[in-house]
């Protein structure tokens, strides 16, 4: 009986570093998963800003695909702020995309356009109309980045 106790002290001993030894290596191998798709994943958020004077500007952008969502906000001197989301297409180095926003209480659509040029969007502007309620590009091939609006890349918060 005495003999029986030391071996299955070691028994169990060696039992427990076996599975602990099991149970790193599979979370070294979980972790290691999460830290490489996390690093490949193309569907990261850029943050941009406008600054100007007494105007400011924010952007954020997730793509994926040809496809973007995101935020958007102005906050200009001496008139109505507002902010809401983004939702359109990338072509190329373009965004098209409907702006919906809310300013003095009224939800309105818009189309905005943003050239990207290095680190930077720049805002398109173009004729636009009302059509249903949204305002709308008269011609997308009449965009004009003259920059005017250029969003700078910052880090996201």
């Amino acid at each position: 009986m005495r003999n029986i106790i030391p071996i299955l002290g070691a028994a169990t001993l060696f039992m427990a570093s076996c599975q602990g030894g099991t149970a790193k290596k599979t979370q070294a191998k979980i972790d290691s998963t999460i830290v490489t798709n996390a690093a490949a994943t193309p569907d990261s958020i850029q943050c941009y800003h406008y600054i100007k004077n007494r105007d400011t500007a924010t952007l954020s952008l997730k793509t994926s695909d040809n496809k973007v969502t995101g935020t958007l906000g102005y906050n200009l001197y001496e008139k109505d702020k507002n902010a809401g989301t983004i939702a359109g297409v990338v072509k190329g180095d373009t965004i098209i995309a409907n702006y919906t926003f809310q300013s003095e209480g009224k939800t309105s659509v818009r189309k905005v356009a943003f050239l990207k040029k290095g680190d930077q969007q720049t805002e398109g502007f173009s004729d636009v109309q009302e059509v249903n309620g949204e305002s709308k590009f008269k011609d997308l091939s009449t965009l004009k980045f003259n920059g005017s609006m250029i969003f700078s890349k910052i880090d996201c918060k």
